[in-house]
Order: C-alpha cells, then sequence, then structure tokens
C-alpha cells in the first residue's frame, strides 16, 4: 500500500512510545500468557475476509471508545495487529495514553502473520 507522507511521519512519531513484536515473539508471549489478547484492529471488512484464529476484533475506530468496557484490566496484555503493522502502532499508542501498559504492536501486522502461517479464519 502507498501511505501518505502525513501518515507515516505521524506513524514514526508514535513508534517512540510503542514496544513492537515480531510473530514469533507474538507466538510466545501468546503461549506463555493464556489470558493475552490477540486483538485485530483493522476494518470490519478487512476483519470478515480473513483473520487470526483466536484474534478479538476491535477496529481502530472505536478501539479508545471501547477498550476499557472490553477490557477494564489495564495490566491486560495486548497484542495488536493490523494490515501492515503502522495502524497497530496507532492503537497500541492509544492504548497506552488510556493506561495500558502491556500493549505491543506486531511487526508486518496481519501480512507477516499469515507469511508465517499463523492459523486463520474468515467470516461468512
Amino acid at each position: 500500500m502507498d501511505h501518505s507522507p502525513g501518515f507515516l511521519k505521524l506513524v514514526e512519531n508514535e513508534r517512540r512510545f510503542v514496544k513492537e513484536l515480531t510473530v514469533a515473539e507474538a507466538r510466545q508471549r501468546l503461549a506463555a500468557n493464556p489470558k493475552c489478547v490477540l486483538l485485530d484492529v483493522r476494518e470490519d471488512h478487512e476483519w470478515q475476509k480473513g483473520h487470526a484464529v483466536e484474534a478479538k476484533h476491535l477496529g481502530r475506530g472505536i478501539l479508545e471508545r471501547d477498550l476499557e468496557h472490553l477490557y477494564p484490566d489495564p495490566e491486560t496484555e495486548i497484542l495488536m495487529y493490523c494490515g501492515g503493522g503502522f495502524r497497530s502502532i496507532l492503537t497500541a499508542s492509544a492504548a497506552c495514553k488510556l493506561g495500558y501498559g502491556k500493549c505491543y504492536s506486531i511487526i508486518g501486522g496481519y501480512k507477516s502473520m499469515v507469511a508465517a502461517n499463523w492459523p486463520m479464519k474468515s467470516e461468512p
């Protein structure tokens, strides 16, 4: 995808506040912590086409509004992914600003997860 310079600048500015994980590190964290949440922050139509089997969905557009209702404990470990790893940086940064200190962005997002043979499914 061809991202605009302003969007890329915003992502780079927020990246300073976000911890990023490789796909392998994300798998390790999920295996080590059964309460860890894998959160797909893509748009509804992207989610429906395909998503990680164990993922929960909370689109970027409503994340700040609904995150605390879905995960009231700010100590919840949350691994976020989007299509390519840019929007998840923005959502992880927003979650950190809401008081969630264990939020991570998965490097490369959905594309990297598919390339690493992460189990996926789609919605009817």
